[in-house]
């Protein structure tokens, strides 16, 4: 296991053309403790990737300081970082079989006695983890399995170097929807299983929410926020980290809105309000308004619908246990149970209401 920290990092890369921008990351700060997964969360080209690099030692920061263990690692190489990488294009050595490449951490070693027995046990082992899934692949080429195959062994030739650190870097994107849905789960039994810490880079919010421990929510070359899914959607600390996590994908992740439309006392503020946090009726204390129904969506084989409330130009959408009474025109007025309050100009979070 190894405890990881990136202190001040900062790196500058200018993209290719002529009118190409330049990406800054500048000051970042991070830790994952020992045996921890953590999910990189972002827009594209926030950075992610490019994190995940330093930390290998693809990059070397212009600035700042990668620590293993307290222990500064910025001038090591990749290979010297006691490392397992897998890619989004899995990295397979085409010429070998995939036995051959779950243990390419042995082929380029001079071969000893002590060697073969070590490679022997490694094998065993990795195949004692990974079961069935992986032993009826050995004797196959790359070009011949498919892409969740080819992600198991990449994930095997992981494991053979009995790596401090895993580092995956989207490498479920090329697989279907339902691949996707089954290796995601046996990923995350698997990193249980070996307690090692994990820098996992994802698009896919549903499979950080699986596998991860905790999400660092990336923005223009910073994090946003870092913390457990759940703390980062129950309290943002800025508008971006407040849209981003998203538990529900048929509603919005946070409905967002002139404070002014509730309050005179609120009109400097944005309001954020989850859906499940907006009510029907009024609650004494707590902001809200009324508007009418500009749509209204049963949710097939689920209880209730989803509203959507136009109020003064804004639009929010919540979602109702008991639609009867709500109709597509009618006027209704709701109330913020719950709700943040950001700063209009930074679009920090200034204190949250209920």
């Amino acid at each position: 296991m190894a405890r990881i920290e990136l202190r001040q990092v900062g790196i500058s890369l200018r993209g290719e053309g002529r009118d190409a921008s330049v990406f800054r990351m500048e000051g970042l700060d991070l830790e994952i403790p020992d045996g921890k997964t953590l999910a990189v969360l972002g827009p594209s080209g926030c950075g992610k990737s490019t994190l995940l690099r330093i930390i290998a030692g693809l990059m070397r920061p212009d600035s700042g300081s990668v620590l293993f263990d307290g222990v500064d690692v910025s001038a090591l190489k990749p290979g010297e970082r006691k490392i397992g990488m897998v890619f989004q294009n899995y990295a397979l050595y085409p010429n070998y079989d995939a036995r051959d490449n779950v243990l390419s951490y042995f082929m380029f070693r001079k071969k000893t006695p002590e060697l073969e027995a070590e490679k022997a046990e490694k094998y065993r082992r990795t195949a004692e983890l990974l079961g069935v899934e992986i032993e009826h692949l050995m004797d196959r080429m790359p070009k011949g399995l498919s892409g969740g195959e080819r992600q198991r062994v990449a994930v095997a030739r992981c494991i053979t170097r009995d790596p401090g650190l895993f580092l995956l870097d989207e490498p479920f994107s090329n697989l279907d929807q339902k691949l996707r849905e089954r290796y995601r789960v046996q990923l995350r039994v698997l990193l249980r299983q070996f307690n090692i810490t994990t820098v996992y880079v994802t698009h896919d919010q549903a499979e950080a929410l699986i596998i991860a421990d905790l999400v660092a929510v990336m923005n223009s070359g910073r994090i946003e926020q870092l913390g457990t899914a759940q703390e980062i959607y129950d309290e943002p600390k800025s508008v971006f980290a407040a849209d981003f996590i998203n538990f529900a994908p048929e509603l919005p992740s946070i409905n967002l809105m002139d404070g002014a439309l509730a309050s005179a006392e609120l009109a400097r503020y944005t309001i954020g309000a989850r859906p499940e946090n907006i009510v029907v009726g009024r609650i004494e204390g707590r902001p809200g308004l009324s508007g009418r129904v500009a749509d209204l969506r049963p949710l097939p084989m689920r209880k209730g619908a989803i509203v959507c409330l136009r109020a003064s130009g804004a639009e929010l959408f919540l979602k109702v246990e008991d639609p009867s009474g709500i109709a597509q025109g009618s006027p209704l007025e709701v109330s913020f149970a719950r709700c943040q309050l950001f700063d209009k100009d930074s679009g920090l979070k200034v204190r949250t209401i209920g």
